[in-house]
């Protein structure tokens, strides 16, 4: 059963991008994959700043990403980018730290304007971590997570539109994600 991880890389507790990325698991989850759940802001600061790469908590947060068959990336847009605390973990990534993976790129923000983000700001450092695959990411408005006295929720379009990008990355996951070739296409 190939094992995925979500990394968050929102500072926020109570974050609109968790809510997303819960339910990305919860949809794996269903679908018979191993899931977890790595947030970016638990880990010690001062190690994460710092690169203290043989902290116990930071050495466990890399072999958690090195052990995982898919990784999920979610991260809010700030100033039309992806986190600074999601950087800084992905600094500590070895070079080749994603190497045979397959990824999803998942964005969250408060404005269409930053949609191209995760291909033009997430999608080149993933490709230079190595991954063997990354597929179609998904930028979800914050107005499409819902609040309130119940559990948080996504709008059904949202929900339905991440959903097909999950299906998507599961489908890679399952073949083996061998991407294409200028000589397949």
């Amino acid at each position: 059963m190939p094992r995925l991880l979500a990394l968050t890389g929102s500072p926020s507790v109570h974050s609109r991008t968790t809510v997303v990325a819960d339910h990305v698991l919860r949809r794996l989850s269903h679908a018979g994959f191993e899931t977890a759940h790595l947030a970016v802001r638990d880990l010690p600061a001062a190690d994460l700043l710092s690169a203290r790469r043989g902290e116990p908590e930071i050495r466990q947060a890399v072999e958690a990403v090195a052990a995982a068959d898919g990784v999920v990336i979610a991260t809010p847009i700030y100033k039309a980018s992806y986190t600074g605390l999601l950087k800084a973990f992905l600094d500590l990534l070895p070079q080749d730290g994603l190497a045979g993976k397959t990824v999803l790129p998942i964005a969250t923000g408060g404005s269409l304007a930053h949609v191209l983000t995760i291909d033009y700001a997430l999608r080149p450092v993933l490709a230079a971590l190595g991954a063997r695959h990354v597929t179609a990411g998904r930028f979800i408005l914050d107005s499409a997570v819902e609040r309130g006295d119940g559990p948080d929720r996504l709008r059904p379009e949202a929900e339905l539109d991440l959903f097909q990008a999950v299906d998507e990355f599961a489908e890679a996951l399952r073949a083996g994600a061998a991407p294409l070739t200028a000589t397949a296409l």
